[in-house]
């Protein structure tokens, strides 16, 4: 088994001591695991304003930390969605539904006290794709 961080200036940096995600080969199959990402802008620093734009602007945050490590949304198998409020679960995932395809990656969703940055939505996932 071999790993490796991933950073993308296209992201949001780390807020803490952690990689926006880890690379791991596991004989012939990759997999990325990244750090949940919040709707914060990556130049600005500032959080998206609204459920909507945060999801949005989660989602663009992961891919771009996909990107640098080689997979794309279309690699995530597994997704854990933390909400502030259940009360936005409605909106997160009309936003989500657009970011993916069947077949579907599995999701879990939960609501969280509270979240980085005061975020509404928080999202972290898992990619697989076949060795190079």
């Amino acid at each position: 088994m071999s790993r490796a961080a991933v950073a993308s200036a296209d992201a949001p940096k780390a807020l803490g001591p952690y990689s926006q995600a880890q690379v791991v080969q596991f004989g012939s199959a990759r997999f990325c695991y990244t750090a949940g990402q919040v709707g914060l802008d990556p130049k600005s620093g500032a959080l998206a304003d609204g459920i909507e734009a945060q999801t949005r602007r989660v989602l663009a945050n992961l891919e771009a930390v996909l990107a640098a490590a080689g997979f794309t949304l279309h690699d995530v198998i597994k997704t854990t969605v933390f909400l502030a409020d259940m009360a936005d679960f409605e909106a997160m995932n009309k936003i989500y539904g657009h970011a993916f395809s069947a077949p579907y990656p599995a999701r879990s969703t939960v609501a969280a006290k509270g979240l980085p940055k005061d975020a509404l939505v928080e999202i972290e996932v898992v990619a697989a794709r076949p060795g190079l």
